[in-house]
């Protein structure tokens, strides 16, 4: 590849589908809040997961809902070897 193009992976995503993240229920006890981020977290990229923090606050969503055993969304993907971006952009929702 010339070093002038950029590498594009995948297309880019609407708003309206990345809102679609809020709409994905639990089948378990897990918090809806917390589900709904860690689908996020695996099917965004880093730039869409930050437009879907946005969308998910403005819903009312819960940045800090935890499961039953007390760990909340950046306990959960903190260990993950890509999950670094993603745990700074919840931590500045959260600011």
């Amino acid at each position: 590849m010339r070093k002038d193009k950029k590498q594009v992976i995948g297309e880019e995503i609407s708003d309206d589908s990345i809102r679609l993240f809020l709409d994905v229920e639990p089948v378990d006890d897990t918090p809806p809040s917390l589900h709904k981020l860690v689908k996020a977290y695996r099917g965004l990229r880093i730039d869409d997961f930050e437009k879907f923090l946005g969308f998910f606050k403005e819903a009312g969503y819960d940045l800090a809902a935890k499961d039953a055993k007390g760990q909340d969304f950046i306990a959960l993907i903190q260990d993950q070897r890509l999950a670094e971006p993603y745990v700074e952009a919840v931590k500045a929702a959260k600011a």
